[in-house]
């Protein structure tokens, strides 16, 4: 190993939503002086206007410390990561560049769901684990309690976790000093060819793909003929840079380095996330392992409002997708919203942090369908299909079943809710799986559970049942036979196909007509009467209708012969008759939102 490496530190800091890992890297770039003091300011590595909003990190990010310990100085190459389960992809991602990990824990709240999925992350890549024990200044902490959770429900050694406040700033020497002395430095070889891992990528209208990477052996300098492995693909390097945290060019990039790379790519899809960099005049034998293809869970159809605007969305996807490869779109169209893409997403969190950013991103206005999740169909024919979109499924007397994919989600929660939460899994078609005892205040409980029913407001339910205490986490079960039908919404006898939706028989009347109860006062009213519909197959199960709106023709006639305001009568009758046959039903965005709320 070269003596350069001995002084590197690559690692990430892990943990559940609202841990505290903003915060800490905060803390961190302050003690080792990475910012001015002007230039700090809360969540100062979340770059996005839209995580400053909401509190959470969506994309990981990167930045380069110096540190000085034992008369020398150290580079560490710092990794801020999400903590919703729906970017747990944005994790994996991460920790493949690092070789340790800070799992930060909340002394109040101790392991919670996500606490544990992302340091089993950390286990299965081998990285080294250093328990930290965050917020023992609040009033409630219970440091104690909280290293026997970590030993007992994590598996880790915890009498010597850290314990510090990052808020008020305490115990963050500590944190520095265990990353220098426990996490290992980077493997690798700088005389070897070069061999680079493509962590993320954004675009810029100016310099093309922008590539964030880590140097696993070799080293990278502007000048330099590189190639994509996966594209076979060969560029010339324009500059190479690192993160402070906004980019700064270097000379050269080095074995074990955490950096950027442009190189004038201006086809996005020759940049994949997970591919490797390698010379193209001697290039490396092996390329990295890269990442898993992710598969999307939930899908929903995208429209422009306006359709002069539906190539500006085919590219403004295109862009989002290189920055963030885990959703996928297709183009698609629809009777009553014109052509759109059919996109896949991680989580219902992941599908609303996509609309926003293409929303102001890219200044564009869009119609979001119902999410629906892929069925698995099996005709009668013994063919099997699988179907995203409700509008898709084949006719009934073709069907021989459907399954739907199952999800298993582990839910931990004070003793005080767990009747809430149970009952909440069970109205959701839940199967109980076991419960688990955490310690004297909460207990883990595991349930097997339809994807479809967790789209459906599930997690905020289950967070104001328990008054937020609750935390969950779920993996991707198998698939299950389930008696499911279709349920169609029809506008004046037409069915709206983004309006389709798919769930079970028992279900599907009960839902048939709230919905169209809903959608009696979303739709506005037109000089004509609309009747929507909610029909199964043949059968219409609910109807409603909005009235017309009625103009007073007869309000000019002073009395005189009655035959006058009859005539006035019949003609707007005969108005409203044509109007009925050529009118047009705008079926406003609330109407798709709409099928997402359920009347528990």
């Amino acid at each position: 190993m070269s003596n350069q490496l001995h002084h590197i530190r690559n690692f990430c800091i892990l943990g559940h939503i609202d841990h505290g890992k903003s915060t800490l890297s905060d803390r961190l770039l302050e003690w080792t002086n990475t910012l001015a003091e002007r230039e700090m300011r809360e969540q100062v590595l979340d770059l996005m206007d839209l995580e400053r909003e909401r509190g959470i990190t969506i994309k990981a990010t990167a930045v380069k410390l110096h540190y000085r310990a034992d008369n020398k100085l150290y580079e560490l190459n710092l990794i801020d990561t999400p903590g919703h389960v729906d970017f747990t992809y944005e994790v994996s991602r991460s920790l493949a560049a690092c070789e340790g990990a800070i799992l930060i824990v909340d002394a109040a709240q101790g392991v919670e769901a996500q606490t544990l999925a992302n340091a089993y992350l950390a286990i299965e890549n081998d990285l080294e684990i250093i328990p930290v024990i965050n917020k023992i200044d609040l009033p409630a902490a219970q440091p104690e309690e909280v290293k026997r959770q970590i030993e007992e429900v994590i598996g880790i050694p915890a009498e010597d976790a850290l314990l510090v406040s990052a808020k008020a700033g305490t115990g963050i020497p500590a944190i520095l000093d265990a990353i220098v002395n426990h996490i290992p430095p980077p493997k690798g070889d700088d005389a070897a060819p070069l061999k680079a891992l493509v962590l993320d990528s954004v675009y810029n209208n100016y310099r093309g793909v922008i590539m964030y990477t880590r140097i696993f052996d070799g080293n990278v300098t502007p000048g330099d003929k590189i190639q994509l492995m996966q594209s076979k693909r060969s560029y010339e390097v324009e500059e190479v840079g690192i993160f402070t945290p906004q980019m700064q060019p270097t000379t050269e990039l080095k074995t074990g380095a955490v950096g950027y790379l442009i190189a004038g790519i201006r086809d996005i899809d020759n940049a994949k996330i997970g591919d490797t960099i390698t010379h193209h005049l001697h290039p490396t034998s092996t390329p990295l392992p890269g990442y898993q293809e992710i598969k999307p869970l939930v899908f929903s159809g995208l429209y422009p409002s306006d359709t002069n605007q539906f190539q500006a969305l085919r590219e403004a996807l295109e862009k989002l997708r290189l920055n963030d490869s885990s959703f996928t779109y297709e183009p698609e169209t629809s009777v009553a919203l014109g052509f759109g893409f059919r996109c896949g997403f991680l989580g219902l969190l992941h599908m609303e942090i996509i609309h926003e950013r293409l929303e102001r991103e890219f200044e564009l206005s869009l119609v979001r369908t119902a999410p629906s999740v892929m069925y698995r169909v099996t005709l009668k024919s013994g063919e099997t299909e699988l179907v995203d979109n409700p509008a898709h499924l084949p006719e009934v007397q073709h069907i021989e079943h459907i399954d739907e994919p199952y999800v298993n989600i582990d839910i931990i929660v004070p003793r005080e809710y767990i009747g809430n939460a149970m009952e909440l899994c069970q109205k959701r078609r839940g199967v109980y799986k076991r419960m688990n005892q955490l310690d004297v205040s909460r207990v883990q409980l595991l349930y097997e559970l339809p994807l479809s029913e967790m789209l459906v407001d599930f997690y905020p339910k289950l967070k104001s049942l328990t008054r937020g205490y609750a935390s969950l986490e779920y993996d991707i079960g198998e698939y299950k036979t389930e008696n499911l039908v279709k349920l169609d919404v029809l506008l004046m006898g037409k069915p709206v196909d983004a309006l389709s939706t798919i769930l079970p028989r028992e279900m599907a009347e009960t839902r048939g007509k709230s919905l169209v109860n809903k959608l009696k006062d979303l739709i506005p009213r037109q000089m004509f009467e609309i009747p929507i519909q909610a029909a199964i197959g043949n059968k219409i199960v609910a109807r409603e209708s909005v009235r017309a709106l009625r103009k007073n023709v007869t309000a000019k006639c002073y009395g005189g012969d009655v035959t006058r305001k009859r005539k006035l009568l019949e003609r707007q009758k005969e108005g409203k008759k044509r109007l009925k046959q050529i009118g047009n039903v705008d079926v406003p965005q609330e109407a798709f939102t709409a099928m997402l709320a359920t009347d528990e």
